[in-house]
Order: structure tokens, then sequence, then C-alpha cells
């Protein structure tokens, strides 16, 4: 391996660490779940803030996220949680909600080039996976978001913190081990399939991400089907799955911060997007064995950051 190769996505690695270890804390605006109350003067706030912020910063922590992301073929939502909530100064929810808009942006950008990389035919042959996932995900979902938008702000820290120790503990595993079928019998696995599609709702909903960290070792391990055939199928669990969420978030007063952050949800939603483009070209350049652990370090200093948020 080139060293001269390598020395780009380290830097973007060593740049999105230091950004995350830097995050200054600081007191978001309370959101409509459990005691707490919705503060439209705060989110008018919010808006101007966001609109004083810098473009080029926006552009460039997104782009670092994709980079990432795209690095380990995923779309990078759970790097950019820590960012909305400790750079850009976002309480839980409100950056739950934006991640989870990003999200679906970027989700849908990569359909078309997901979907072109495995037949219709081989998707169409495997549509009970799909559906299978869909029966549990999309109640997880709207459980998920139904839960979050009801529970106070530090409490939704704390879980956030502890779902992004669950996820960096998932990269390590899925990354470092080679997957095989489990080979359940047919009734097992339809059971399992709901269970797991629900349990990756329901994380999916609370972080505001697509889940497919989740969704693509599942459907290796319950389904046996290759991880190409896996990330294609992901896209069409992940992308239902997040629409019933972003419905849920979307009767809840906290969802006025996107209306008040458009232009700052499209500012980083395009640069995720040019860094997972980017992170595609890089993917194989640095071993799995330095890339993995780094990026689940990562994500244990964030979840500890959002943990002592307040």
């Amino acid at each position: 391996m080139e060293s001269g190769r390598q020395a780009p996505s380290v830097t973007v690695a060593l740049g999105l660490a230091a950004a995350l270890s830097c995050s200054v804390e600081r007191p978001g605006p309370q959101h409509a779940g459990g005691n707490d109350v919705i503060d439209l003067a705060s989110v008018k706030t919010l808006a101007g803030t966001a609109r004083a912020r810098s473009a080029p910063l926006v552009f460039a922590a997104g782009a670092m996220v994709g980079v990432l992301g795209g690095m380990i073929g995923l779309g990078g939502a759970e790097f950019r949680l820590p960012l909305l909530i400790g750079m850009f100064g976002f309480a839980a929810l409100s950056a739950v909600i934006l991640n989870k808009a990003m999200s679906l942006v970027v989700v849908i950008t990569a359909l078309p080039a997901r979907l072109a990389a495995v037949s219709f035919g081989d998707l169409g042959a495997h549509w009970t996976i799909a559906a299978n996932l869909l029966a549990g995900s999309l109640l997880g979902a709207w459980a998920g978001a139904s839960w979050a938008v009801r529970m106070r702000s530090a409490t939704l820290y704390k879980v956030l913190a502890i779902l992004m120790v669950a996820m960096a503990a998932a990269l390590a595993l899925t990354h470092t081990t080679a997957l095989g079928s489990l080979d359940l019998p047919g009734p097992v696995q339809v059971s399992a399939g709901v269970v797991a599609g629900f349990g990756i709702g329901v994380v999916a909903a609370i972080m505001g991400v697509a889940g497919g960290e989740l969704l693509i070792p599942t459907i290796v391990l319950l389904f046996g089907a290759d991880i190409k055939l896996a990330g294609s199928l992901s896209l069409l669990v992940s992308l239902p799955t997040m629409l019933v969420a972003f419905a849920r978030y979307s009767r809840d007063g906290s969802f006025a911060v996107l209306g008040a952050n458009l232009r700052f949800a499209a500012l980083m939603a395009t640069g995720s997007i040019a860094g997972a483009l980017l992170g595609g070209l890089l993917l194989g350049v640095i071993l799995d064995l330095v890339l993995i652990p780094g990026l689940a370090i990562i994500l244990l200093i964030s979840a500890v950051k959002v943990a002592r948020h307040k």
C-alpha cells in the first residue's frame, strides 16, 4: 500500500476526529418531548444562528462525514449526528430530525447507483427479504420516533450516546469478521427478520440514520445474501423506513427546526453526497485494520461527548 495514496484519507479521518474532539458543548433549545416545551423563540434564534454559520464550514463538515462513510460503503450519518450536536450546537431532537432529513437526501441520491449495481431480476427474486424486514422496520421507525419526541433532552443525549457505542461495536464486528449465513429454519428466519427489522427501525429513527450499517450484515446473516445484493436490498428497506420516521417527526413541534435550517441542511447534505463519492474512490486505500478501529474510536469519543452534553 503506497503511503502517498493513504495521505488524503488519513488527513480526512484525523480532521474529523479533531473536529469532534474540539467541538464546543453548548446548550440547545428544549424539544417538545416528555416534560420539555418547545420554545419557538429558540427555534427562530437557531435559524438566525444557522444563517450566520460559514457555508464552507458546513459543506466541509458534510464532506468529511461523506468521505468517512464512503470509505466503508455507507452514508456516514452516524458521524454527522455528533457534529450537529457538538460543533453546530443543535439540541438532541433537532439534530436527529436534521440528520434524518439529510440521510433521506443521501439515500435517494445513492438509490440509482445502488440499484444499477444489481439487476432488477436479482432484486425481484429476493423481494421477500425486503418485505420480511419491512414488516418490522416500519413499526420500529414509528415507535422509535414516537419515543424520541417524548424523551427529555437529557435522556435522549444518553440514549444517543449508548447507540453510538453500539454502532462502534457493530462497525468493528462486521468489518473485521467474515459474515456467513445462520441458515435458520423458514419460520424462525421470518420471525427473526421481523424482530431484527423492528430493532433496526427503532435505532435508525432515534439516531436519524438510514440504518445500512445494521441492515447489510443482518441481510447477510439471516438470509445468506452476498454483500452487493445486501447493499441494494438495504436501500429498499431504508427508504420507506426513513419516510415513516420522518412522517412521525413531522407531527411534532420540533420539526420546525428543519424549516428554519433548510439552507444549512442543503449545504451539509450536498457536502455529504460529494464526500461519499470521493470516499467511494478511496475505498480500499486504507487497510481495514487501520480504518475501522479509527472510525470506531471516533464514534466512542463522540458518544462520550454527547453523553456529557447539557
